[in-house]
């Protein structure tokens, strides 16, 4: 403004024009920092009033919205996504990869399986092991090898517990099943195959709406937080409860 306009005299037009270049400036680097996960940053807007008129204007930019980081097309077996939200409500999200070689019942933790997840991977596939025959998958676990993989597609090294989606991912493989398309797989697991609710709904559902999501696979013990969820991302993303793991396994392949 001081440069083009020195003596503070502009045309309505003008203004609009360069308030508008501000702002789609300063919307790039918040979609950039939703990118990465950090939920404080849906929070913003970015609009101005015309004063005469009492017309509200928005300014966006074509990169917003998401990345459609989760696929509408069919996974392979054994590959499904998953979501975590840390305590400062930044969300991981991740695309889980297993895969099976002739072994005995070995679990090898390829790239991104670390920490939290690591631990979360570990109990579950303990689990696994001491249920295998109640889930009639006895002699396909003694006889592999599971190699798994975490992508992080948002790039954030968020700490995720994605102890469900192991499991659900396991199930896949060893039935030769792919899960439903474009579904999100949320919660975590007890060794004893007791399921953990997520900390809030909030946060993983915009996350996972902006990148794609059609459906979520959420713990019972969370739907009382679906009063907090935006309006906009329960018309998007249809949630699928469950309330044990042989649910959860199941109604991700779509088998009930």
């Amino acid at each position: 403004m001081k440069v083009l306009h020195p003596h503070g005299v502009v045309s309505k037009e003008d203004l609009a024009e360069m308030l508008a270049m501000a702002m789609e400036g300063r919307r790039r680097v918040k979609e950039q920092l939703k990118k990465m996960g950090s939920y404080e940053y849906y929070h913003t807007s970015f609009s101005y009033a015309d004063n005469e008129s009492g017309e509200e204007r928005f300014v966006g930019v074509p990169e917003q919205g998401g990345k459609d980081l989760i696929a509408a097309d069919p996974l392979p077996p054994g590959t499904v996504y998953t979501a975590s939200v840390s305590g400062d409500g930044s969300v991981g999200l991740y695309r889980i990869e297993v895969s099976t070689s002739t072994g005995g019942g070995k679990v090898k933790l390829a790239g991104g399986v670390k920490g939290a997840m690591k631990e979360s991977v570990n109990r579950a596939f303990s689990f696994l092991q001491a249920n295998k025959t109640a889930y009639g998958i006895a002699k396909e676990v003694d006889t592999s090898d599971f190699h798994v993989e975490a992508i992080d597609l948002l790039g954030n090294n968020v700490e995720a517990e994605i102890g469900v989606a192991f499991f659900v991912a396991c199930y896949s493989i060893l039935r030769k099943a792919a899960s439903i398309p474009a579904l999100l797989v949320l919660g975590d697991m007890s060794i004893q195959g007791n399921i953990k609710p997520l900390r809030s709904l909030v946060e993983p559902l915009q996350v996972a709406m902006d990148n794609g999501a059609k459906k979520a696979l959420i713990p019972i013990e969370n739907k009382r937080h679906f009063f907090d969820v935006n309006a906009t991302v329960l018309e998007t993303v249809d949630p699928v409860f469950y309330g044990d793991l042989r649910s959860a396994a199941f109604k991700s392949l779509g088998l009930t």
